[in-house]
């Protein structure tokens, strides 16, 4: 059986290395087939395909989308056309949406007292801003002492800078996906074990579920997997 990883972020996104990175790893590892689904761009994708058929590793071009129903309610799309004009559009309105989601919670953090700007964070930002890249420059002005302390101090429901996400709903996500010809997956399930509702999903097209992740212990993968 093939080794595959279909879910990785690069410095595109909120990953902390870059394509060439990413790849190299996955050669040393043995992955065979891999994916990069950064959320909400697709810039890495030429760069890391690239790299990854010089290496002999079968690359599928994916994108992780961010819904509107929750923060972590995700859609993962592979073998999506990255030149599909729908697809394209809407992930730039998604951009744009995280920026500027960016900017109140630094805006609301600063109100809070937190010592905190714009320069901090956007000086990390590659193509898109996120929670992780506010979450880093927190940890880099030593106000937390890592990025998951800062989310969990300032970034999270009820602290205070948390904003709520904007943008499409899970339904929309998947539409968008499957009109790009790509297969549309539910991301990490078991962090969003509340808002699960696979019949609305299938009815908009879902094809998977993503079982198989870090977080997920054996009893939730038994669970996903049935």
């Amino acid at each position: 059986m093939p080794i595959v990883d279909l879910h990785a972020h690069t410095t595109f996104s909120d990953g902390t290395s870059s394509p060439s990175e990413v790849v190299h790893s996955y050669l040393m590892a043995g992955v065979q087939i891999m994916s990069i689904t950064d959320h909400d761009t697709l810039e890495a994708l030429p760069q890391a395909e690239l790299l990854a058929k010089k290496a002999g590793i079968l690359f599928v071009p994916g994108v992780e989308i961010s819904s509107r129903e929750h923060d972590h309610l995700h859609i993962l799309g592979y073998n999506i056309d990255p030149q599909n004009k729908r697809l394209q559009e809407a992930l730039a309105q998604n951009r744009e949406n995280r920026n500027i989601r960016a900017r109140k919670i630094i805006k609301q953090l600063q109100e809070a007292g937190v010592n905190i700007t714009e320069e901090d964070v956007f000086k990390l930002v590659k193509t898109v801003a996120s929670r992780a890249h506010i979450a880093d420059a927190i940890r880099n002005k030593k106000i937390a002492p890592s990025r998951q302390e800062a989310f969990r101090k300032f970034l999270i429901p009820g602290k205070p800078g948390y904003v709520p996400n904007e943008g499409f709903t899970v339904c929309e996500i998947i539409s968008l996906i499957k009109q790009a010809g790509g297969k549309a997956f539910m991301a990490h399930l078991g962090i969003v074990k509340e808002f699960w509702n696979f019949p609305a999903g299938v009815n908009s097209g879902l094809d998977e579920i993503e079982v198989y992740y870090p977080s997920h212990k054996q009893a939730m993968r038994e669970t996903l997997l049935s």
